[in-house]
């Protein structure tokens, strides 16, 4: 059992604000008095259809993983552009790679450590008679992409999710729209913390999701916002959360700080957090449209220009942020890769934006609906 003293936060008051509950099966089960204030939902990954989508959150401390099942296999690309992503099985999404097709995704908190709950996945999808068919009677080979932030600061990391929370994540897996905020793998994410050594805190990411329908084609995107930047209103081009100056009472604005230690060289106690592995954003976007893996990768790399328009700094040394593409081949509709691609980028940005607007705080670290 973690000590929640360490975050300045009861047990009790912390499974108040997850809901206190494990398996999330809809919007419904978590946050409902705290998401009163959330914004009118953007739309949801499962809007592309043939997937389902299910979050975990351990009652002890804010960690958890979310789960992507498809009804299907699907096409997928990635765009792999941070510094240190913590993944596993990305590989095989190289265009060079024959796999054309996966089962699964699954995102989670605690880093490296929490890698090896995609078991769990797999197991629930043997269960299921779902996977490669391997030419070996009653196997089949199920293909699960994992991907995870660091909050191992935020609470006890000894604490962290395993194979049967990513089993009990897929359980509770729905095509209902996707509760955003901070749960899952998003429950113990937060932004704008390369100043923390300073005293300059951050504040609470969380999971966002948005989507966009174009007659019968439909894009859409979940992402986890662990960053080290600030995210900003892309649309407005203002700051919404981030990195908070010494008394709490406004935005220490990254860039600025950033731009005056160049200018002064500032002395050693005064530190960048910005090590390898700490900050990311992982990031799903899908679509109905059939496309091919190399298709895919393409899609995921025009998606990634939308997260740096909501995310400033982005791809810092320390990040490992990471953009999955995925089709459910629901609509064979004839469409511009470039036009799909110049969507994406504005959901996965609104995505982003969504992350930390429905986020609930913790002490130390605010969310936008508390300032």
């Amino acid at each position: 059992m973690s000590d929640m003293s360490t975050l300045g936060v009861s047990r009790r008051q912390f499974l108040n604000r997850v809901g206190g509950t494990a398996a999330l099966a809809s919007a419904s089960d978590v946050l409902v008095n705290a998401l009163q204030s959330t914004p009118t939902s953007a739309g949801s990954l499962t809007d592309i259809g043939g997937l389902r989508v299910g979050h975990f959150n351990d009652p002890r401390r804010p960690t958890g993983c979310t789960v992507i099942l498809f009804d299907r296999s699907a096409s997928a690309g990635a765009d792999f552009d941070g510094s240190a992503p913590a993944e596993s099985l990305g590989v095989l999404l190289q265009p060079v790679s024959p796999l054309e097709h996966i089962h699964a995704i699954l995102l989670a908190g605690a880093g490296p450590m929490a890698l090896g709950a995609s078991a769990g996945v797999v197991r629930f999808l043997e269960e299921n008679k779902i996977g490669y068919d391997w030419g070996v009677p009653n196997v089949r080979i199920p293909i699960v992409v994992g991907a995870a932030i660091d909050d191992l600061s935020i609470g006890d990391g000894r604490i962290r999710v395993g194979p049967d929370e990513a089993y009990r994540a897929c359980q509770s897996a729905s095509t209902a729209a996707v509760t955003e905020g901070s749960v899952g793998a998003g429950a113990g994410a937060t932004v704008g913390k390369m100043f923390v050594g300073r005293g300059m805190s951050g504040m609470k990411g969380g999971i966002g999701t948005a989507s966009a329908r174009l007659g019968d084609v439909v894009i859409a995107a979940l992402s986890v916002v662990n960053s080290a930047g600030d995210i900003v209103d892309w649309r407005q081009g203002t700051i919404v959360a981030g990195a908070r100056t010494a008394d709490g009472r406004s935005f220490a604005r990254t860039m600025d700080v950033l731009r005056r230690d160049l200018e002064t060289r500032p002395v050693a106690n005064a530190p960048i957090a910005d090590a390898p592995l700490r900050a990311t954003m992982l990031a799903v976007v899908g679509t109905n449209v059939a496309l091919t893996k190399t298709q895919l990768t393409k899609l995921a790399m025009m998606a990634n220009t939308g997260a740096s328009r909501a995310i400033n700094p982005y791809h810092t040394q320390g990040d490992g942020d990471q953009v999955f593409a995925v089709s459910t081949g629901l609509s064979n509709a004839s469409v511009s890769l470039t036009a799909l691609g110049a969507i994406a980028a504005e959901v996965l940005a609104d995505a982003v934006v969504r992350a930390v607007k429905t986020a609930t705080g913790l002490p130390g670290w605010p969310a936008v609906r508390d300032l």
